[in-house]
Formats: structure tokens, sequence, C-alpha cells
């Protein structure tokens, strides 16, 4: 199972070109997409769920190609977890997922199996005769996954699957996510890096509708390395003066000062010592500002 993507472009009517000429290639596994707010992230997974048409380029999915002749295909083969879902809030957890995945054309002997897995998987068993309406925010993304994942999709798409999420739920579904991708195709798009870093060897990075990167996280990793600095300064505007040259990935306040992790090609100030341990987010934030 793959995912060709080849000159994507999507311009809506006003004018604005949301994805930009974007080339990549998704395999097997989890697969991170990152970016700020506006890059293009949320454009190119409706393309990719059918919700929307590109405009020019081509999209292709195990080999079928996205057209509207192919869409009722291909949307048997998708899974997808938008960043904003309004499940119905009158029924109970329950009955929201027998009937949604009566929705994707799941058969009942299945549903009877898959619902009482992934309530158990996402720590809902217990809530599910609760009405929609009284879930709290990261009980109803727990929901919407589920619903997700009922039609054993080939390919699962999931936008900030861990918002509203504490710290042993976002364990337990990032756990779930990586145990789901074994023999499928997983696309993550998040903005918490720590997610990324935790669960998928590739991804890629959007910008104002194209790629700046896509690859390997090492190769990211490696990318910055030589570029992270460990700063200790005596006062806030020691700290001001860092921050209007350089991208700050970190800053805490010390005993003897203020420690920052300050990003630079070049020694930044004879105080600095160069960082060898760079996470996710230093090499993220290093690429993104360049």
């Amino acid at each position: 199972m793959s995912i060709r993507i080849n000159d994507l472009t999507v311009r809506f009517k006003n004018g604005v070109v949301a994805v930009n000429k974007a080339s990549l290639e998704i395999p097997k596994g989890i697969y991170g997409l990152l970016g700020e707010n506006g890059a293009g992230k949320t454009t190119l997974m409706r393309v990719l769920t059918t919700v929307l048409k590109q405009t020019e380029g081509m999209v292709s999915l195990d080999g079928i190609l996205y057209n509207e002749g192919n869409y009722e295909k291909i949307q048997k083969k998708i899974g997808y977890l938008p960043q904003e879902i309004d499940l119905y809030p009158n029924l109970t957890v329950k009955e929201c997922l027998v009937y949604m995945g009566g929705l994707s054309g799941v058969a009942r002997n299945d549903l009877e199996q898959r619902i009482p897995y992934y309530l158990e998987k996402t720590s809902l068993t217990e809530h599910q005769n609760k009405k929609m309406r009284q879930l709290s925010g990261g009980m109803k993304r727990r929901v919407g996954l589920i619903q997700a994942l009922l039609n054993n999709p080939d390919f699962l798409i999931i936008d900030e699957p861990t918002t509203g999420l504490d710290p042993e739920e976002r364990i337990r579904i990032r756990n779930l996510l990586v145990d789901f991708s074994k023999d499928r195709t997983v696309l993550f798009s998040t903005h918490v890096v720590e997610d990324l870093a935790a669960t998928c060897t590739q991804l890629a990075i959007m910008k104002k509708g194209s790629f700046l990167y896509s690859g390997s996280v090492s190769g990211l990793l490696e990318n910055a390395k030589g570029c992270v600095w460990n700063c200790t300064v005596q006062n806030a505007e020691e700290a001001r003066l860092l921050e209007a040259n350089y991208s700050i990935s970190s800053k805490q306040y010390v005993e003897n000062g203020i420690h920052m992790k300050v990003l630079s090609k070049g020694k930044p100030n004879e105080n600095c010592v160069l960082d060898n341990d760079i996470t996710l987010e230093d090499a993220y934030i290093y690429l993104t500002n360049s």
C-alpha cells in the first residue's frame, strides 16, 4: 500500500493556492505530517479523503487514480479523523459507533467485535452508554478515532488525534496507532512534535503549500547537526538579544540565569556550547526558520 502525489495543486475560487505543485510518496507504516497553521495540511488531507478535488496534478492510492469515477472505491479503503468532528450528541457512544459503522458499510457482526475492542483500547468501555453530549473534548476525539478505524481501512488519515488528551491517553492512542499501522498506511498530522518522534520514522514538513522536507526522521535530525547550541545568559536583556537574532527552541529560568537552546549555523556567542542531543522539535524549528 502506498500513496503517490505528483505536482498536486489546489487553487480555490478566490485565487488562493493552498497546495502548490506538491509531490510526495507515503509508504506503509506511520507517516508524519508537520507544518504551521495555513501550511496546506488540511487541504491535502481533504484531497486524500476525496472531500476536495485537486485543481491540477495526480494522486493515486494503491494504483487507483483519484477521480470522481473512483471515489467510491477509494472511500472504502480509507478512514478519516478530521480536526473538527461533530458526532451525534443525542446518541450514546456505542449507538453512535454502530450507526457510523453502518454508514461505512461495516457488517453488523464485524461491528460487534471491533467496537468493544477499540472501546477497550481507548479506555472508553465504561463510558459507552453515555450520551455523546456528556463527553469531554478528549473523549469525543477518541470516539472519532474509533469511527475512523471501524472499516479496517488500508489508509488511515488522522488530523490532531491527541488534542485534549492527558499524557497517559496520548501514549495509549499512539501505541494503538503503531499497532494498527503494522500492515497499513497511517498519515498522522499533528502540531505535537513529540507524538511523531514517538511513532514514526518518516515524515513530511509543509510550508505555504509546498513540502520543505520529506524523508526520514534521522535525516531531518542530521540536517540540524552542529546547529543547536546551549546558552546560559545572566539577564532578560541578554535573552532578548538572542531572541531577536536567532530561533530559540527552549527557554528556562535556572539558578544561574536563563538557559536557552539556540538554533544557528554559527556559534551565537562565546558562552554557547554545541548540543549534540538534538530533538525532532529542534530540527523542525531549525528547518522552518532557516
